[in-house]
């Protein structure tokens, strides 16, 4: 079983694993640096780690560089009117790779939470 995790950037959730490459919207970070990607899940083969207890998982990646997606044509088109306008749009993104992810170590305040729970 493979360890994945389920992350929320730019408003889209992504599922990444580590060492996967990928598009996501702009982010302010510059070429080379690390980020740090907003979880929502993640799964570690039979565990699946959600709620919160996603204040124990940790997902980096690094920025590969800056690119610009495909050039989008947006056309405007009223019938018997003569109206007509074409206009374009591409979308800025930010190539990343995901180095690290998985669950940061706080046995302590797991091993403490253990008794209260069933009292």
């Amino acid at each position: 079983m493979s360890t994945y995790a389920i992350i929320r950037t730019g408003g889209k959730q992504y599922r990444v694993e580590q060492g996967q490459s990928l598009l996501v919207e702009r982010l302010a970070v510059g070429d080379g640096e690390d980020v740090s990607l907003e979880p929502l899940l993640i799964v570690d083969g039979p565990d699946v780690v959600d709620g919160e207890d996603l204040a124990r998982v940790a997902v980096t990646a690094r920025v590969v560089g800056h690119e610009r997606g495909p050039k989008l044509r947006v056309v405007k088109f009223k019938p018997k009117r003569g109206y007509k306008r074409r206009t374009g749009h591409r979308q800025e993104l930010t190539r990343i790779e995901v180095t690290s992810l998985g669950l940061t170590s706080i046995s302590g305040r797991s091993a403490g939470k253990e008794p209260s729970d069933g009292a």
